[in-house]
C-alpha cells in the first residue's frame, strides 16, 4: 500500500507557484501614483496657462501696431495730397488745423474727377440748374457733392447735386439752393474732404475717426490714444497751427496707440506704441 504526502498550507499564505496568486498594489503605492499625477498635470496646465497669456498679450501688441500703421499710413498718404488741383485762392486753404488735444486735420484736394469743368451760362438764381455745356459730367453722380468756385472773387461752396444730366450737361441741386448764382466760367470740382481726429467717446477704447464731406464720420483704428500735429512753416518755424496753410511745408504726425485690454501683470495698466512720421507737402507754396 503506497501512501502519498500532500503538504500542509498554513493558513494566511496563498502559493504562489503554478496557478497561485500575484501580490497587488498597495494604498501608499496608489496614493503616490495619484500625488505624481496630480504633479504632472498641474506643470502641464501652468504651462499651457503662460503660453496662451503670452499668445492673447501677442495678438494685442499685434493689432496695436497694424492700428498704429494704419492711421499713420492713411495721414502721411493724406497730407501728401493737400491742395492737389486745388485753385491757388481756394477759400480757406487745402489744410485746417485744429489744436485740440488730440488734435484735428482737414485736408482738402481735387479727386480729377471732373476735368475742365465749367458753367457755361449764366444762373439766373441760387437755385437754378448749372449749365456746362459741352463737358463731361460723367465723374460726378446723383447725390454726390461737388464744389463750385468763382475765380473772379475767389469765392465758393460745396453743394449736393441731386440729379446730373449727361445729355444735357446740366447739374441739378433742388434740395440746396447755392448761397448766390454765380457767373459764368465758374468752375466745378469734385473734391475730397476728409477730417481726421480721435473720439473719446468710449473712454476704454478710443478711435482714430475719419469723416468724409456731408457724411458721418466712421472709425478707421481702434484704441488711438492721441493724435499730436505739428506743421513745419517755409522759414522753418515748427507751430501747432499755422497763420496760412500755404506756409506750410511739411506736418509733423504723432500718433499713440495701446492694447485693446488692460494687462495687469504688466507695469502699465494697458502696452502702449508710439510713432512719429513726417509729411512733405507738395502741393501748397508751389507759387
Amino acid at each position: 500500500m503506497n501512501l502519498k504526502i500532500v503538504p500542509k498550507v498554513r493558513p494566511g499564505h496563498l502559493q504562489s507557484r503554478g496557478h497561485g496568486y500575484s501580490n497587488g498594489v498597495t494604498m501608499v503605492e496608489l496614493l503616490i501614483a495619484v500625488v505624481l499625477a496630480g504633479i504632472v498635470t498641474s506643470a502641464a496646465f501652468s504651462v499651457y496657462i503662460t503660453q496662451h497669456k503670452q499668445w492673447i498679450v501677442q495678438d494685442e501688441i499685434a493689432d496695436m501696431q497694424a492700428n498704429i500703421r494704419a492711421a499713420s499710413e492713411e495721414l502721411t498718404t493724406q497730407v501728401r495730397m493737400a491742395g492737389q488741383g486745388l485753385p491757388d485762392e481756394f477759400p480757406g486753404g487745402a489744410i485746417w488745423a485744429y489744436n485740440t488735444n488730440p488734435d484735428t486735420i482737414v485736408i482738402i484736394y481735387d479727386t480729377g474727377a471732373l476735368t475742365g469743368v465749367e458753367t457755361e451760362q449764366p444762373m439766373a438764381q441760387p437755385s437754378s440748374e448749372l449749365r456746362c455745356d459741352g463737358h463731361d459730367l460723367s465723374g460726378l453722380h446723383d447725390g454726390e457733392w461737388a464744389y463750385i468756385f468763382d475765380p473772379n472773387n475767389s469765392t465758393g461752396e460745396y453743394f449736393l447735386a441731386s440729379q446730373v444730366d449727361d445729355a444735357s450737361d446740366r447739374i441739378f441741386h433742388a434740395s440746396m439752393p447755392l448761397s448766390r448764382a454765380y457767373p459764368v466760367g465758374s468752375r466745378i470740382m469734385k473734391l475730397a474732404q476728409k477730417r481726421y481726429y480721435v473720439s473719446g467717446a468710449d473712454p476704454n477704447h478710443p478711435t482714430f475717426m475719419v469723416q468724409n464731406i456731408g457724411e458721418n464720420a466712421e472709425p478707421y483704428a481702434e484704441n488711438i490714444t492721441t493724435l499730436n500735429i505739428r506743421y513745419v512753416l517755409s522759414s522753418g518755424a515748427v507751430v501747432d497751427v499755422p497763420p496760412r496753410p500755404n506756409m506750410i511745408r511739411e506736418v509733423l504726425l504723432t500718433i499713440d496707440s495701446r492694447t485693446n485690454r488692460s494687462d495687469t501683470e504688466f507695469q502699465r495698466a494697458y502696452r502702449q506704441r508710439s510713432v512719429t512720421t513726417r509729411a512733405k507737402v507738395r502741393n501748397l507754396g508751389m507759387n
